[in-house]
């Protein structure tokens, strides 16, 4: 009769995607308290960073830049036509150049960065908490560290010259007795030594003390950047933004973990670019008052000459005055001169700034052109005037033009100097600069929490998908029996037995307590071997011995353990049973019994003792047990040798049932040898170690030596909720058989 395993059915019609998501979300489930773990270190690094970290602080400004209502000469009105953008973008560039910030650099030293020496990690926590008792009080150092900066610690330089390559390094300014300090270099080298307020130069290094606050012996680390780097970095961190499309508004913004340095800047920043605008538009005022004042005596003479001109004619004609309908043509026509007039002089003055190209100076042609048309067509109606008119008629408009255009630059000239002298640009500072000491602009406390905890949160499920994803050990017996192989019981992983192996060495060690099955008989994996055991005893009814090999793909799948407390279970049943460890290379079931390893299997077949000698009674009834014996030279020749054959013959007929225990069948082939001459053979495969593929490939391997693998033993089973089956109400697989014959 021949026993087929057969599992209880389970639904798995599911839909794949579903399943994998459940599987996922059990993975999930299985490893909570790592994701948990990993979440919470993640979160309290993240609040201690909070914490801890140099609070940043934004000082703000605000500008107003005002359109130029004329351009010295009057080009607003062309510039008005051609749609120019809004000021404050060239402003915003002005503002952020490395003249102006270069300027700022200089008058602040702002290439000089003092950080005072702090504790790690803590001691800028403890430095922004401190508060003197009196004015400008220094911290005390704690626990004797007087060379670490603990708060209310503070040095000014007023000047800082060093060598080329002194610059860009790290110095180290200590704080001595009575105002003294001594200047570091970074291999600890002596540099300076001076006082503070008293000018001190050695080793071509120039430094100026303007202050030190410190106590003796604390460490300022000082560093001076080239200017150009120090230029190109506050470039970078200055904000420069209009606010609204073309408000003329435009706002500063500068970080700082010092707010004072920040205040300091940006307001320096905002003043150099204020006072360089009225210094270009008084520069500008300047040179067009210039270009009209050369202009002026040309046209005082033109003036004198129409009025001579006029007089003349009206005494030498006798008239004195002009038709009503000359009078008329007449005004026209001075206005039409006087505008005609007053675009030559701007482009004049334009060709000192623009190319016959530029939009401005276009525009401006194309208006000269029009104002020529119409002074075209009002020449041809004074044609038609008495000549007498005509005459006094452009004498009187020579003189007109001449005293408009006179009176014009004269006016002109006015304005200029008021604006050359008045130093008014077309900016000002609406806000000074400022910071808001109660919210620092970074860290965001809050924010950083949340990212952290996140951050450790999927970093933890990553690693544990990442796991899962590398780790391809069959979790479902399911995927084995997909395989061909029947799995004859699922053994439950034994947490007492591995206390047990923890308390020897290398988990092997001689032991101290009796075997699972005789010290803890109602575990979890001593009732999967006893279910185990009814399945063989139905297995082996048509097996043509009564031996049973017992192998595996690969080491540490839990052959030993499953052989030797099988082998118990079954004698505990009143069978007669012998165990032979025939891994004589590896094995230790003599461990496990306590046994000596001398007179063993090897010895055995070696003929270097008897059957009875290689016997050891157990503390078990009914269960005897053989070593491996000392370690052979060749282990595979003494298997295939004749006396293996009579030795396994013996011991079937002295037994009810003799268990052997082989090596690796994927590494020697001790078991193929084995196997031949057992009628029943079984691997035993661990929970999540062996690959189906490695199962598959033992299959194979089995059936090309010819032997029939009658199943498989599932051990070390754990439960997780990402397994499709579950322990059930007893904690372990269940299975039914059933006869295929009787």
């Amino acid at each position: 009769m021949q026993q087929t395993p057969v599992t209880k059915p389970h639904e798995q019609d599911d839909d794949n995607d579903e399943i994998d998501l459940m599987g996922l979300l059990g993975t999930l489930i299985d490893h909570k308290w790592l994701i948990a773990g990993v979440t919470g270190v993640f979160m309290a690094a993240g609040v201690a960073y909070a914490l801890l970290a140099t609070p940043v602080y934004q000082a703000n400004a605000l500008i107003q830049v005002e359109a130029k209502k004329n351009d010295m000469l009057g080009f607003s009105d062309i510039g008005s036509m051609l749609g120019k953008e809004s000021p404050s973008a060239t402003e915003i560039e002005l503002i952020k150049s490395r003249r102006n910030i270069g300027a700022a650099v200089d008058n602040l030293n702002l290439d000089i960065e003092i950080t005072p020496n702090r504790f790690p990690v803590i001691g800028e926590f403890f430095a922004r908490r401190f508060k003197p008792e009196i004015e400008n009080g220094v911290a005390s150092p704690i626990l004797g560290m007087n060379s670490f900066a603990w708060g209310g610690e503070q040095l000014k330089l007023s000047e800082l010259q060093l060598p080329q390559e002194l610059l860009a390094t790290d110095l180290t300014l200590i704080s001595g007795e009575e105002g003294s300090f001594t200047l570091l270099d970074e291999d600890n080298n002596v540099l300076v030594k001076g006082k503070v307020g008293q000018p001190s130069e050695q080793n071509g290094v120039k430094i100026l003390v303007e202050s030190l606050r410190a106590n003796p012996g604390t460490g300022f680390d000082v560093v001076r950047y080239p200017r150009l780097t120090t230029i190109l970095k506050y470039q970078k961190d200055l904000d420069v933004a209009e606010r609204g499309k073309e408000s003329g508004m435009v706002a500063l913004a500068l970080e700082s973990p010092e707010p004072e340095t920040a205040i300091r800047t940006l307001n320096e920043i905002a003043r150099l670019y204020v006072q360089q605008n009225i210094d270009r538009t008084s520069a500008e005022a300047a040179q067009s008052l210039g270009f009209l004042k050369n202009q002026l005596p040309q046209v005082r003479k033109d003036l004198e000459k129409a009025e001579s001109a006029l007089n003349a004619f009206q005494i030498r004609s006798k008239s004195i005055d002009i038709s009503l309908e000359a009078k008329a043509i007449l005004d026209q026509i001075v206005a039409l001169d006087t505008s005609i007039s007053t675009l030559k002089l701007q482009q004049a003055e334009m060709d000192r700034k623009f190319t016959p190209q530029h939009p401005a100076y276009r525009a401006l042609m194309g208006q000269l052109a029009e104002l020529t048309s119409k002074q075209q067509r009002l020449a041809k109606q004074v044609e038609n005037l008495p000549t007498t008119q005509q005459e006094l008629l452009s004498l009187t408009r020579d003189l007109k033009v001449s005293t408009e255009i006179y009176t014009q630059l004269l006016n002109k000239s006015q304005e200029l100097d008021v604006m050359r002298a008045g130093a008014v640009g077309n900016v000002r500072l609406i806000d000074v600069a400022d910071v808001d000491l109660k919210n620092p602009v970074k860290p965001k406390k809050a924010l950083i929490v949340l990212v952290a905890t996140l951050l450790g949160a999927l970093l933890a499920i990553g690693w544990v998908l990442f796991r899962k994803a590398l780790n391809r050990g069959v979790e479902n017996p399911d995927d084995i029996e997909k395989l061909g192989l029947p799995v004859y019981a699922s053994i439950p992983f034994s947490s007492l037995q591995k206390v047990e192996d923890e308390k020897s060495p290398n988990g092997r060690g001689k032991r101290t307590t009796p075997l699972l099955a005789s010290s803890h008989p109602t575990d979890l994996a001593i009732e999967g071997l006893r279910s185990l055991r009814t399945s063989l005893h139905f297995a082996m009814l048509e097996a043509n011995n009564n031996r049973l090999m017992i192998s595996g793909p690969s080491p540490k799948v839990g052959k030993s353990f499953v052989s030797a407390n099988l082998a118990a279970v079954i004698a505990q049943s009143g069978q007669r049973v012998l165990l032979v460890d025939v891994d004589m290379r590896k094995g230790y079931i003599h461990k496990m019994f306590g046994i000596p390893v001398e007179n063993g299997l090897s010895d055995l077949l070696a003929k270097r003792c008897e059957l009875d000698t290689a016997i050891h009674k157990t503390e078990i009834e009914n269960l005897d047990v053989i070593g491996r014996g000392q370690i052979p030279p060749n282990p595979s020749e003494l298997l295939m040798h004749k006396n293996f054959t009579e030795f396994l013959e013996e011991i079937s007929d002295r037994y009810d049932q003799v268990i052997l225990d082989t090596p690796p069948f994927l590494a020697v082939t001790d078991a193929a040898i084995v196997g031949r001459q057992s009628g029943t053979n079984l691997i035993v495969t661990r929970f999540e170690l062996n690959p189906a593929r490695e199962v598959e490939l033992t299959m194979r391997r089995f059936a090309q030596n010819g032997i029939e693998l009658k199943g498989a033993i599932f051990n070390g089973v754990e439960k997780r909720a990402s397994a499709k089956y579950g322990y059930g109400a007893y904690g372990y697989y269940n299975y039914e058989y059933k006869s295929d014959s009787v």
